[in-house]
């Protein structure tokens, strides 16, 4: 298996020039791609993602065209450490070591903005919120880290298609994407993060089940946060 998987790779490159393998070696070659403003496919925890410099907003509207997506959806963001998160948006209302139980790993935590969020206003513009993400996956989080700032990530397929859990699944999309990084056939599923709502003091709100509500509610849970009723 892995010796086909090597001999499509070898091909692809040589035609395209585009799939790398997600190893540290090519690490620096995304982080430049990134910091000029291109987009890029890469694999996180739970499913591919394009990603870009969030506070480029010509390569957070060519993510909107590559997936056909309104602006009207929000994009996520992605920090390479869990400190990194209070430099994006307010955290202090959370327990002590919340966000180091549920991150790195298959959550997104939607959090408020707030004034001092270093996020550029063309990044969901009208929202007070913004949806966090620390992979647990190292390749993301050393480009994230190396970029120096957030990146915008959502998954790698067009608006309203399946996610995609290996490169193949979105190659109609690599013309568009300045490299590929191949991580294989990633094992969670196409469930996605579980997306939680922490917005509130002492509440939350399961947006998206995901691929890890159990885990997250239990730790939620343990550190005496609140189910938020469902609103109407």
């Amino acid at each position: 298996m892995a010796t086909n998987v090597e001999k499509y790779e070898v091909g692809v490159e040589s035609k395209l020039g585009l799939v790398h393998p997600a190893t540290e070696f090519y690490a620096d070659e995304a982080i430049e791609a990134l910091k000029v403003g291109k987009v890029i496919a890469v694999p996180t925890d739970t499913l591919y993602g394009f990603a870009c410099d969030a506070c480029s907003s010509e390569a957070v509207n060519r993510i909107y065209e590559i997936k056909g997506r309104k602006h009207t959806s929000p994009l996520a963001i992605c920090v390479g450490d869990v400190p990194n998160i209070k430099r994006f948006a307010i955290t202090d209302h959370l327990p002590d070591g919340l966000l180091d139980s549920l991150l790195p790993g298959p959550v997104t935590v939607i959090l408020g903005r707030g004034e001092s969020s270093i996020l550029e206003k063309s990044l969901n513009p009208g929202l007070d919120s913004i949806g966090v993400r620390v992979p647990d996956s190292d390749f993301i989080r050393i480009i994230s880290r190396g970029a120096e700032g957030a990146l915008a990530l959502t998954s790698a397929n067009l608006s309203g298609q399946p996610s995609s859990v290996s490169i193949k699944d979105f190659e109609s999309l690599w013309e568009h994407c300045t490299y590929v990084y191949d991580g294989g056939v990633l094992p969670a599923g196409r469930a996605g993060s579980t997306v939680v709502d922490l917005t509130k003091p002492g509440k939350y709100r399961i947006l998206r089940p995901g691929s890890a509500k159990e885990e997250t509610v239990t730790i939620l849970e343990k550190y005496s946060l609140l189910e938020e009723a469902a609103s109407g």
